[in-house]
């Protein structure tokens, strides 16, 4: 059984920084493709960042490219989302997934794409 467990979130203001944890555990870590999706209120929920398994590839979306990055430690077993120069529109919940297919692409972006997903942790950014 996958559980994913975030943790970081807060209540930042306009152009600070927070960095997101999010820990799998209950399977090997190494061989699943993570990502981060978000949701306002009355949004749907979207993609914000996705890693591949091996860790050498990345996607963002287009809101947080340049801002926010990805990356992953496999002795941790642990995927972060380091997010620099925060704005109001990036106050959401942040949601951590998990996904145990190697198979990479721009499908990523979908969240139908992952099987595993966490509580979500809460970002709120004044202005």
């Amino acid at each position: 059984q996958v559980q994913l467990v975030e943790s970081g979130g807060g209540l930042v203001q306009a152009g600070n920084s927070l960095r997101l944890s999010c820990v799998l555990s209950g399977r090997t870590f190494g061989t699943y493709v993570m990502g981060w999706f978000r949701q306002a209120p009355g949004k749907e929920r979207e993609f914000v960042a996705a890693i591949s398994w091996s860790g050498a590839s990345t996607i963002y979306a287009d809101s947080v490219k340049g801002r926010f990055t990805i990356s992953r430690d496999g002795v941790k077993n642990t995927v972060y989302l380091q997010m620099n120069s925060l704005t109001p529109e990036d106050t959401a919940a942040y949601y951590c997934a998990a996904d145990p297919s190697r198979t990479w692409g721009t499908t990523r972006q979908s969240s139908y794409n992952f099987l595993y997903w966490g509580q979500g942790t809460q970002v709120t950014v004044s202005s």
